[in-house]
């Protein structure tokens, strides 16, 4: 079978009749594009062979087509239906890169999409985690994806078409647009920067390569949170005016670190790659960079986003009028340079959002070590991973829905079902052009928010913004923090 520009050939006849492609109905003389297909591509159980003349569209490019909905086929449908042309072929082949903790989640979501993604990289800079990550990998697919040390050669292959980001935070955004310019659909893990001049800079990235970009706030595509926020905007509280946030856990210390030789199995300047260079210690890897200023970004945007965003989605507000973050390191004292309590209030025009959070004690707001409150005209929603629960004005609950699934809350990889419909979402979008759950530009708003209240907490005081971008006003000092110092040659760039 040819199908070339001159319309579908069978046995070098031209088809008369419709010709039905895996369920998907054509009609005589289709035409892909203008370009022919290439051989071997398996169109719903019918293999293409090899036609003289004009160009070949590859796989790969056929899913990109898809993604971007630019195909211009002559089917006369959406990227939803002729998608169902595609066979085995149009799985999006994956590259998983950050291997330690949160990655794992990524492959078992990625395992639960079998039928649609394939995982063909796994990447990290330290040979222990890459071993112990790829031999999971083995045993949980059944095949073993290829290995590297640096995401730079997997950026290089051309089968794979998308990346996760599961990298410390000071690689999110210059992973991000390095996999952008490839070609690469991007995952990326929250925050999806280190800092706010990061967040616009990946805005662009997304915009200019055209690229599919999700951020990993897999709330977004849970069915119950996504049922019960429609029914808040429909007004079952009434008019939303309040939402409360909150995130417990019982963290040790990090002591004071000690310099010491870097690992034999660690490349240490790789890890490093933007971040300005500084001696190995031994309190810093594989985790606790998140509580280095330079590598991570606090608790607030370790946890606090994932919430954030479920109010600001819930209450239907973007960039917040005033901030405010008061709190301190006050559990332990050691080489932590963020906070370990913290309260952080967001204003509005009408509407208030407060994020409260206490990393090394483990009391729990509502009997839940995370979660939001949604507080209305008429009554209150208190929603978390697990269901919601619906309360009149009293305090009186009138309804409740429990999913009855395991949901992640405190550990360190997050496994569950809200992940892998969050990627189910992120694949569809590729091959079928679905619309994202948590596309960057909304995802961005909730870190970048969350950004300048770590800036507020650092000049410990009241910020103003523009409510357009987020950027802080009449004050220089804290816009100094906007952006972050690199180390030379490593700046990313759009």
């Amino acid at each position: 079978m040819k199908l070339n520009r001159h319309g579908l050939c069978i046995g070098g006849l031209q088809a008369e009749l419709a010709l039905n492609l895996g369920g998907l109905q054509v009609e005589p003389g289709l035409n892909l594009g203008g370009l022919q297909v290439e051989p071997g591509l398996n169109l719903g159980g019918l293999q293409v062979e090899p036609a003289p003349g004009g160009e070949m569209i590859t796989r790969r490019e056929f899913i990109d087509t898809v993604a971007l909905g630019t195909a211009g086929l002559a089917i006369g449908s959406a990227a939803s239906s002729y998608a169902q042309i595609l066979g085995a072929n149009d799985r999006v082949n994956f590259a998983v890169i950050g291997l330690n903790g949160r990655a794992y989640a990524h492959l078992s979501s990625l395992k639960a999409n079998a039928d649609s993604a394939r995982i063909t990289h796994v990447c990290d800079v330290d040979s222990t985690i890459l071993d112990k990550y790829a031999a999971e990998a083995q045993k949980e697919l059944g095949y073993g994806p290829a290995s590297d040390k640096d995401y730079r050669k997997v950026l290089e292959s051309k089968d794979v078409d998308a990346i996760t980001i599961a990298a410390p935070d000071h690689w999110h955004t210059p992973m991000a647009i390095a996999g952008l310019e490839a070609g690469k659909h991007v995952y990326v893990e929250k925050p999806c920067s280190h800092n706010p001049a990061e967040g616009e800079m990946l805005l662009r990235a997304t915009q200019k390569y055209g690229r599919v970009v999700q951020m990993g706030t897999q709330q977004r595509s849970s069915p119950h949170t996504i049922e019960i926020v429609q029914k808040i905007h429909d007004g079952l509280i009434g008019r939303a005016y309040y939402a409360k946030a909150w995130y417990v856990n019982t963290r040790k210390s990090i002591g004071i670190g000690k310099e010491i030789p870097v690992p034999a199995t660690l490349d240490w300047e790789l890890w490093q790659g933007p971040a300005p260079r500084r001696p190995y210690k031994d309190n810093l890897h594989p985790y606790n960079w998140h509580w280095f200023t330079i590598y991570g970004t606090g608790e607030t945007l370790n946890n606090g986003t994932h919430e954030v965003d479920v109010c600001r989605w819930a209450l239907g507000v973007d960039y917040p009028q005033r901030v405010t973050s008061s709190g301190g390191r006050y559990h332990f004292k050691d080489d932590w340079q963020f906070y370990d309590t913290l309260v952080t209030s967001l204003e509005y025009d009408d509407k208030m959002l407060t994020w409260e959070s206490k990393s090394c004690n483990g009391m729990k707001f509502y009997g839940r070590d995370r979660g939001s409150t949604i507080h209305g005209t008429t009554g209150t929603v208190l929603v978390d991973r697990g269901g919601y629960e619906v309360y009149d004005l009293g305090g009186k609950k009138t309804d409740e829905f429990k999913t009855g699934e395991t949901t992640a809350t405190t550990d360190l990889v997050g496994r569950d079902s809200m992940t892998d419909l969050h990627f189910a979402n992120f694949i569809a979008a590729i091959r079928k052009g679905e619309k994202l759950n948590a596309p960057i530009a909304v995802g961005n708003v909730s870190v970048t928010t969350m950004q300048v209240a770590n800036i507020a907490w650092f000049v410990n005081r009241e910020l103003k913004l523009d409510t357009t971008n987020g950027k802080v006003l009449d004050d220089p000092e804290a816009m100094k923090m906007w952006s972050r110092e690199y180390e030379k040659g490593w700046e990313p760039r759009v």
